[in-house]
């Protein structure tokens, strides 16, 4: 556990960023704050450095990612479709199973050392929720949890009068190493659906996928998205946030 904390949490928009490149960045960040924590370790109290935290925010090029825990048979399209469709597939190593991201979704992904805020992945899962949660409401969405399903819904309180039935705005998936955190969610903004019908999302077959453009019929803006997501991470968590300036992906290479 760190002897001194840091809510401080760097914001950093990277734009429409290919995945490949946005999780080698995920890795590159942990893996320095992971070398800090160990480094802080044989340090006196007065010597040790401060833990950063990062919030990134992107888009992804149309793209397939199954987690550790996923199942291959989840994607429904083999690579001669894939490359009909323009996409890419991953395995990854984040929890849950198979997913999509493409334009008009808002991708999440907190960097941050859990030690500054608190050791608890159950209770960092819900706030991630949260997070969503308050933002959908901010549009009039009316969102929340479906008991042992991770991530967001609507009509999440099933009842016959539902005629919709729940669906799934967003898809939530992490790694932790030593309380670092890595990958995150994905809001479903003005997404294509139509590319999850290729996949079983998340691994549940009866359950519809939605987004925000779907619920309300109109477009959104992203940017206008995450900075909501981001006022209420920051309130949740007592974060400290600063920022850097669009277009930080020229930063990766």
């Amino acid at each position: 556990m760190n002897t001194i904390c840091n809510k401080q949490v760097q914001v950093q928009d990277l734009g429409l960023i290919d995945y490949q490149l946005s999780w080698d960045y995920q890795e590159r960040l942990l893996a320095e704050i992971v070398a800090a924590k160990i480094a802080n370790r044989n340090l006196p109290v007065d010597s040790q450095t401060l833990t950063p935290n990062y919030v990134l925010f992107c888009q992804h090029p149309h793209v397939y990612t199954l987690g550790k825990s996923g199942k291959e048979d989840h994607l429904l399209a083999n690579d001669a479709f894939l490359q009909t469709l323009g996409a890419t597939y991953y395995k990854i190593n984040r929890g849950g199973d198979i997913t999509y991201h493409g334009p008009g979704q808002l991708v999440g992904y907190p960097i941050l050392d859990l030690d500054n805020f608190f050791t608890d992945i159950h209770r960092y899962m819900r706030l991630l929720e949260e997070t969503i949660i308050r933002t959908l409401a901010d549009y009039g969405l009316d969102a929340g949890r479906i008991e042992g399903l991770t991530g967001v819904w609507l009509d999440y309180q099933t009842d016959e009068k539902q005629s919709n039935g729940p669906r799934k705005i967003c898809a939530m998936g992490v790694k932790a190493s030593r309380w670092v955190t890595m990958h995150g969610f994905a809001l479903n903004v003005n997404t294509d659906l139509s590319y999850f019908n290729h996949i079983v999302p998340c691994g549940i077959s009866d359950k519809a996928v939605t987004s925000m453009q779907a619920e309300l019929g109109r477009d959104v803006s992203v940017t206008e998205v995450a900075e909501r997501v981001t006022h209420h991470l920051a309130d949740l968590f007592e974060m400290e946030l600063t920022s850097v300036p669009a277009g930080v992906s020229r930063l990766l290479v």
